[in-house]
């Protein structure tokens, strides 16, 4: 137990300040844009306009305790529990998807509800599955590099994964999740042949799975033209592209959003950013866009050190997990703009939603374990 106890304990290491700052403030100014952004919409369902707020800091304060655990994990614990996450990412996705366990929101039956809050199962599922393979990766580099074999096995896992999660329906979380294991595959020494081959795969089965679906045709085609239907399926898109414009260079200020005003719906969820586009302006986008750069920047750099002390799990879980957070922040601000479909994916660490802040502050936590036990490691050597 004395051993177990010391190898909890945190490295006495300075961590990124670049990283960590800047996650604070991204943080930070999520809370701030949930209450701006949910005032109209909280007043009108439950007479308090600071309703989501209220509920929105409650969340960030379970995930920052989560966090603080999750800290004094070692990679080396993960590292070895690794097929202990998939079987509990896998079998959430089945759960799910069992009538009467699993709860319907808009016609998708993503959440268990647990009683005062709602979970959305795809979030902790995802992160399971980048702890897998991760693991995987480390152990299997020779395999990776050299063998088709090595990367059909964790691909396995992973079109089982993105089936469960295309019944839900939840297309996005399943797209991040492809994209954020071909990021680890490919550091870890896949052969890019082998991923574009794979990846050509998956791009012929995506444009079936679409052609065959009404639903997401008409996301498509009201994608691509959203003005041709404004009050039908572009009304979402239009609402947004409206309170983006509104917001020119310089924005309407902090709590002047009009679109926000029952106008466009999500308002606090997937379209936050096309709130804050409209109070903030362009200027504001673009600082948000570099605070997601800056994470993804350092998050690659801690990866990088990690790897290059022999660290591999930690690297490649690093590279995944900043690779996820800033890949679906852009992601997201893209659909607001109309340059990709309209996925349902929030705005990390910003978006109003419990299971999505609580999994985004274990996300960034995992980071910075990475990040001091990599710095340890550095700090060891140079002695």
């Amino acid at each position: 137990m004395k051993n177990l106890l010391a190898a909890a304990h945190l490295p006495r290491v300075r961590p990124d300040i670049w990283l960590l700052s800047t996650l604070v403030v991204i943080g930070c100014l999520g809370l701030v844009m949930v209450g701006s952004s949910s005032v109209a919409v909280a007043d009108r369902l439950s007479g308090d306009p600071m309703y989501f707020f209220y509920r929105q800091t409650v969340y960030a304060l379970i995930g920052l305790i989560i966090a603080f655990a999750v800290l004094h994990v070692p990679t080396r614990v993960l590292a070895a529990n690794t097929f202990t996450m998939l079987g509990a990412g896998l079998a959430m996705l089945v759960i799910v998807l069992i009538p009467g366990i699993g709860h319907s929101v808009n016609g998708a039956q993503r959440w268990i509800d647990l009683g005062p809050v709602a979970l959305q199962v795809s979030e902790p599922a995802r992160l399971c599955l980048v702890l897998y393979i991760a693991g995987y990766a480390s152990r299997r580099q020779l395999d990776l590099a050299h063998t088709w074999a090595g990367l059909f096995r964790p691909m396995t896992f992973l079109v089982i994964a993105c089936f469960l999660m295309l019944l839900e329906p939840d297309f996005g979380a399943g797209a991040i999740l492809v994209a954020v294991a071909g990021i680890i595959l490919f550091i870890a020494g896949a052969r890019l042949f082998n991923l574009i081959v794979l990846g050509a795969v998956a791009a012929v089965a995506l444009a079936a799975l679409v052609f065959s679906s009404p639903y997401r045709m008409e996301r498509l085609v009201s994608f691509s033209d959203p003005w041709a239907h404004p009050f039908a399926s572009g009304f979402q898109l239009t609402q947004s592209l409206i309170a983006i414009g509104r917001g020119h260079v310089f924005g309407v200020g902090l709590g002047n959003s009009v679109q926000k005003l029952s106008y466009l719906p999500e308002t606090h969820t997937d379209f936050l950013f096309a709130i804050y586009a409209e109070e903030f302006g362009l200027l504001g986008s673009l600082v948000l866009v570099g605070l997601f750069s800056i994470v993804v920047w350092r998050g690659f750099v801690v990866a990088r050190r990690a790897i290059n002390v022999g660290q591999f799990f930690g690297g490649f879980l690093a590279y995944g997990l900043s690779g996820w957070l800033s890949l679906q922040a852009f992601v997201n601000m893209a659909v607001n703009m109309g340059l990709l479909p309209t996925k349902g994916l929030t705005l990390p660490l910003m978006s109003y939603g419990g299971s999505s802040l609580v999994m985004m502050c274990t996300l960034c936590a995992l980071i910075l374990r990475v990040d001091l036990e990599s710095a340890a490691a550095v700090r060891e050597q140079t002695r």
